[in-house]
């Protein structure tokens, strides 16, 4: 309610051993069997891609464009939807990651909006995982909960849209991902639903204690006039403010570097250039019996220890290749970070494209 502005109510709020474990409870019960799919981003978290497939649904890509900063287009959703339901699909689901995972964009009110009459018209359950809410690197477009904006539409959008929004203190400026605490909130869901939930979560007996002090802390922080607001304070600010300069440094080392390019990370912890790879890089690749990708993360852990996950982990457009690597490394180390890469680029670059092609 601090948050939003809006009444919140603690009997539709679950509290789950990590943000993962709530994804899971919503598609389990959200997805019947294979005719049932759910729209997801790609790039994407592959949690999402694993768990669908795990509780027997299908996964119904929608492409985030690259060349508009990885912005989400409703079209392509729209196109999503038809090309499923001819296949027999019923499309029950919408997911959608804000700050993005791998792809570190943050959304406007606008793209919120548009989401929300998308699910409405089409009947549609959003999946609003908003675990990274906290970590913003620009001021253009803070953070906004799809309640918020959900409940700003007033009706008949506010009390019709289904919708479960995620949080964790895997994130944000604690980053306690081992002590599996999160949250996820429904609105708008039947009362039913609620209670098949649960039940789902009932089967759990022994509850996360841990987990759940460190939500407590996350939802509750210390305030002014408290005897250590002023320490949790300077702390938090130093954290954000360093990630937020780490953002900027790995962006434009990556832009720095030869066939590389690299959309900036507005927010959540990650960077997921595009690697431009030589004809001769892919045939190699083949050869060896990779993912083109792949083969590029394993010659540059080979050659500098630095670990990369290839962009085909997460999807991506047909001949296009990424790597996605966080904005974790301390921040003096980064720039040694960026120069190891840009040296190793650049042999490979050269090893692969050869003399023909740099004249």
């Amino acid at each position: 309610m601090r948050r939003d502005g809006y009444p919140s109510d603690p009997e539709l709020i679950f509290l789950t051993d990590g943000a993962s474990k709530g994804v899971t409870h919503l598609l389990n019960i959200l997805i019947r069997n294979e005719n049932d799919g759910v729209l997801c981003p790609i790039p994407q978290y592959p949690l999402y891609s694993a768990t669908i497939q795990l509780v027997g649904g299908t996964l119904v890509p929608y492409y985030l464009s690259e060349e508009a900063g990885w912005g989400l287009d409703v079209k392509e959703m729209r196109s999503q939807v038809l090309e499923a339901r001819k296949k027999g699909i019923t499309v029950r689901g919408l997911v959608f990651i804000n700050p993005g995972n791998p792809t570190g964009q943050c959304l406007s009110e606008a793209n919120l909006r548009e989401l929300i009459q998308f699910c409405y018209e089409e009947h549609i359950v959003l999946l609003a995982d908003e675990v990274y809410q906290q970590n913003i690197y620009q001021d253009e477009r803070p953070f906004i909960s799809a309640k918020k904006v959900l409940m700003d539409m007033g009706p008949p959008y506010s009390n019709n849209v289904e919708l479960a929004s995620f949080h964790t203190v895997s994130k944000g400026y604690w980053g306690e991902c081992g002590q599996r605490g999160a949250y996820f909130e429904l609105t708008n869901m039947h009362p039913k639903t609620v209670d098949e939930l649960y039940k789902v979560a009932s089967i759990a007996l022994s509850p996360n204690v841990p987990g759940q002090i460190f939500v407590g802390l996350m939802v509750n922080p210390p305030k002014p006039g408290d005897i250590s607001y002023p320490k949790f304070a300077e702390e938090s600010k130093a954290i954000l403010d360093s990630l937020r300069r780490r953002a900027h440094m790995m962006t434009d080392g990556f832009n720095s570097c030869r066939n590389v390019t690299c959309n900036f990370t507005e927010g959540a912890m990650y960077s997921f250039p595009k690697i431009k790879l030589p004809a001769a890089a892919i045939a190699a690749a083949k050869r060896a019996g990779k993912a083109p990708d792949v083969f590029y993360c394993l010659k540059l852990l080979e050659a500098t220890g630095i670990s990369t996950v290839p962009g085909s982990g997460f999807g991506q457009k047909e001949g296009t290749f990424h790597v996605r690597t966080t904005i974790l490394p301390s921040e003096d180390d980064i720039p040694e970070v960026m120069r190891m890469f840009k040296t190793f680029n650049e042999d490979f670059m050269a090893q692969y494209e050869g003399p023909q092609s740099r004249l």
